[in-house]
């Protein structure tokens, strides 16, 4: 078993469940009417059908994130992980994007944010797993 990218993978699952339940208590919790899962309430520069593709984009980083958290778990458990060309370019492209990403939130949020550092975190260890 490869523990980076376990590690890694496991990381993803929690970046995602804990990005998902934060923002709907923290961003859309108040910006919903009454009995609706989505939110649409219109505010000041964003109207509803905004508001609604936001929270669908919101959670669309968390899907994505846990489906990278698969993949990597299951390359994780490969008994044999082969060198193959695909497979570098798979974890070269994941630790690339998570780096990148670590960083955008980082300069987005002036270091506000914590998940730069668990983004940057997962990306070390495809580094160090690949």
């Amino acid at each position: 078993m490869n523990i980076y990218l376990f590690v890694a993978g496991i990381l993803c699952f929690l970046l995602g469940i804990v990005h998902s339940i934060l923002g709907e208590f923290l961003i859309f919790k108040d910006k919903r009417n009454k009995g609706s899962l989505v939110p649409s309430k219109e505010s000041k520069g964003l109207r509803g059908r905004h508001m609604r593709i936001l929270w669908a984009t919101w959670h669309l980083a968390s899907l994505f994130g846990w489906c990278i958290g698969m993949m990597l778990i299951k390359t994780s458990l490969m008994k044999e992980n082969s060198n193959s060309d695909i497979l570098d370019f798979m974890l070269q492209s994941m630790s690339g994007t998570m780096i990148l990403s670590s960083l955008l939130v980082l300069v987005g949020t002036k270091g506000r944010h914590p998940g730069w550092v668990v983004l940057l975190l997962i990306g070390v260890l495809l580094i160090l797993g690949s």
